[in-house]
């Protein structure tokens, strides 16, 4: 989906002075390496923390490939932090019950996507970084293993590319 909406909106975005996209990531993705041999979770146990894990990581290196091609675009992936949202009672209700007294308010949570999309000074920093509470952070924990070889992130993009044609070819009208 974040694939399909932000390459349907390249071409007018990049008409625009000041365009912007900010994806809203986790750091969930930290604990991954993107994988792109099986993009639909076909293959093996379903596990859904994972898979919305990876899903982060790949948004994370869309963001940065997105970046590297379209210089009239500034382009930020963001972590909220853990908020007290519903999907977060509901989705997780055990880590809810755990961290509620710590969670973020939505507030908290929206600050630095709001301020992504609206600041000048957002525009300042390089185009295709990583953000929690306004600051660029690594997109990867020190000894976790989760870089990707440069092979992987283009593959990444030939199959989300594939994928989206045929979700465009059998999409009514």
């Amino acid at each position: 989906g974040t694939y399909i909406l932000t390459t349907a909106l390249l071409p007018l975005l990049e008409k625009e002075a000041d365009a912007r996209v900010i994806t809203v990531s986790s750091g969930g993705m930290l604990v991954q390496k993107l994988n792109v041999s099986d993009l639909q979770s076909g293959n093996g146990t379903f596990d859904g923390t994972m898979v919305y894990a990876q899903n982060k990581r790949q948004q994370v290196v869309l963001t940065e490939q997105w970046a590297k091609a379209h210089r009239n675009i500034h382009f930020s992936v963001m972590h909220p932090g853990w908020a007290d949202t519903p999907a977060v009672r509901s989705a997780m209700p055990d880590f809810y019950q755990k961290m509620k007294n710590s969670l973020r308010t939505e507030a908290q949570g929206a600050d630095t996507v709001v301020w992504l999309a609206v600041s000048p000074e957002a525009t300042k920093l390089p185009s295709g970084l990583f953000f929690q509470d306004r600051q660029p952070v690594p997109t990867h924990l020190p000894l976790a293993s989760t870089h990707s070889p440069p092979e992987d992130e283009e593959k990444l993009m030939e199959v989300l590319e594939e994928l989206s044609q045929k979700f465009k070819s059998t999409s009514p009208g």
